[in-house]
């Protein structure tokens, strides 16, 4: 079963914001330099290109799978393997720039679980309210915080 990440405004705003200051990073000093070469531009433009798209895919390709014996959580490179005996715990959240996230929502939930190397990851189905059931269906005594 295959849940897709919300996406809302604030992250919209957040995302565009990172790229207009990379876009700034690599092209005000480009600019500025009178005596780059063909070279020079080439490697500084694709070297902001490159930054770019590796954002905006680790950003829009997040998404969660229930697989029969673990859940996977994958946003681009990132990517977690949750044994459903492992998760403790399901809390809802709305601090989204502290510990390890893949979401790209407000409204998250935060998955606790033992093997995490910092205790748990922050994600945002589009639909919690079905992912929290399907949890509860493959781990029956998760702990549920509001």
């Amino acid at each position: 079963m295959l849940f897709r990440s919300k996406i809302d405004n604030f992250f919209i705003v957040t995302i565009s914001i990172a790229l207009f200051i990379i876009l700034a990073v690599f092209i005000i000093p480009l600019s500025l330099d009178n005596e780059r070469t063909i070279i020079d531009t080439i490697v500084v433009l694709s070297l902001c290109v490159l930054s770019m798209v590796f954002i905006l895919w680790t950003a829009f390709s997040i998404k969660y799978v229930f697989y029969q014996d673990h859940l996977f959580v994958k946003g681009g490179l990132f990517r977690s393997r949750i044994p459903y005996e492992e998760i403790t715990r399901i809390s809802t959240t709305k601090e989204i720039f502290t510990g390890y996230r893949l979401l790209s929502s407000k409204d998250g939930i935060e998955i606790f679980y033992k093997s995490s190397s910092l205790g748990s990851v922050k994600i945002s189905p589009k639909d919690i309210e079905r992912f929290i059931s399907e949890i509860k269906k493959r781990c029956p005594g998760v702990q549920l915080d509001n």
